[in-house]
């Protein structure tokens, strides 16, 4: 099993490198069963993050028909505000998950949520940066909580939840969420007794119950 992390300018690190991290030792305790890269858009490239110009590198193209597994983080920056006019100023945030939308990204993703072997999970505003690109609608997910609403306005369905899994769309809440994404990305791909042994190593436990649409609705009252 292949997966690629992408990476696009003002990326936020821990979206990045907490899964990165998880899947790679899953990989490791696999012994080789999965195998993890950072990849761009727009190819092997340096990547400046949100995060104080912090930059990583990404070794290759995202690809789709190569991969089983896609990840895509949100933003790091400022939350900012509307200005006067209505344009959102700076490097804010929604600005920066706005501006992958006008990239290569948005065309390839909805190649990879196009093919029935591919998954495609995302870390807070990753869902948003999906949803603003118009490749959400009617679907289940979750962001970051102070971008629900954001999310919904797109079409989305929100669910105020660690981790949504809606099939081939799994997608994880805010900032730390990554560790638990990759977690339960380790137990839904290579299984349980991998996904304890990082636990083990990472002296980590995931938190939550993981939302999927299966099983009695709660009664409300």
């Amino acid at each position: 099993m292949h997966a690629q992390i992408v990476l696009f300018e003002g990326f936020d690190p821990l979206d990045v490198i907490a899964p990165y991290e998880v899947l790679w030792a899953g990989g490791n305790a696999s012994g080789g069963a999965l195998t993890v890269e950072l990849v761009s858009a727009e190819g092997p490239r340096t990547v400046v993050s949100g995060s104080g110009g912090l930059t990583l590198r990404a070794t290759a193209t995202l690809d789709p028909a190569r991969a089983d597994l896609i990840v895509v983080p949100g933003a790091s920056g400022p939350l900012g505000h509307d200005d006067a006019e209505g344009e959102i100023g700076g490097d804010t945030i929604p600005a920066l998950l706005a501006r992958t939308v006008g990239t290569a990204l948005p065309a390839l993703l909805r190649e990879a949520l196009a093919r029935p072997a591919v998954t495609v999970a995302t870390v807070c505003g990753g869902s948003l940066a999906l949803a603003m690109a118009g490749l959400l609608e009617g679907r289940r997910a979750v962001t970051h909580h102070l971008g629900m609403d954001l999310l919904g306005a797109t079409g989305a369905i929100p669910i105020a939840a660690r981790i949504v899994d809606d099939g081939d769309l799994i997608s994880a809440g805010g900032v730390t969420s990554g560790l638990d994404l990759g977690l339960y990305l380790l137990e839904r791909f290579l299984g349980p007794r991998i996904a304890r042994a990082v636990e083990v190593l990472f002296e980590y436990e995931r938190r939550g119950t993981v939302w999927r649409d299966c099983g009695l609705a709660a009664v409300a009252g």
